[in-house]
């Protein structure tokens, strides 16, 4: 049996998860949430993942590789909350998490049932769309719990706005 969200409950206000990251595409899945957000009336999350340190802790070197990561994350969340704040007039929430970033998404999700739509950034070089987004095409794509919006790292920032 499939879980109804709680988002789509009279009362509750959905919620758009946005993947911050250092990707230049991030940006851009971002903007699409902010205005997409914006006008339907929804809020927007924003996740920041940060890998968590080697096993071996030689001389507390993990617990500082942890700190500058958290900041890292923090600062990028950062960001891309005053690029909400500037497209939208939204005020975002700013999750940060340590462990496999495709894990702490979908742990999030399962914890937060008011989010509603899931917005990744697909990248534009060589390598490919981007490991979340390539993990999510593959064999679990069908039994994700929420919808995914997959954003191309090339549009134009007319295009999305046009798009959302």
């Amino acid at each position: 049996m499939v879980k109804r969200r709680r988002s789509y409950e009279t009362g509750h206000r959905p919620k758009f998860l946005a993947v911050v990251d250092d990707s230049p595409e991030c940006a851009k899945a971002v903007r699409f949430a902010a205005r997409r957000c914006a006008r339907v009336g929804a809020t927007i999350v924003l996740l920041g993942v940060v890998t968590p340190p080697p096993e071996e802790n030689w001389l507390g070197v993990g617990e500082v590789m942890q700190a500058e990561a958290e900041a890292e994350a923090e600062a990028l969340i950062t960001a891309a909350a005053a690029s909400v704040r500037a497209l939208a007039g939204l005020e975002p929430e700013k999750v940060v998490r340590t462990g496999v970033k495709s894990d702490e998404m979908i742990k999030l999700i399962e914890a937060d049932e008011d989010i509603s739509l899931l917005v990744l950034a697909a990248g534009t070089g060589s390598s490919g769309p981007g490991p979340l987004v390539s993990a999510l095409a593959g064999k679990n794509a069908g039994s994700f719990p929420i919808p995914v919006a997959i954003v191309p790292g090339h549009l134009a920032d007319e295009e999305i706005d046009a798009l959302a």
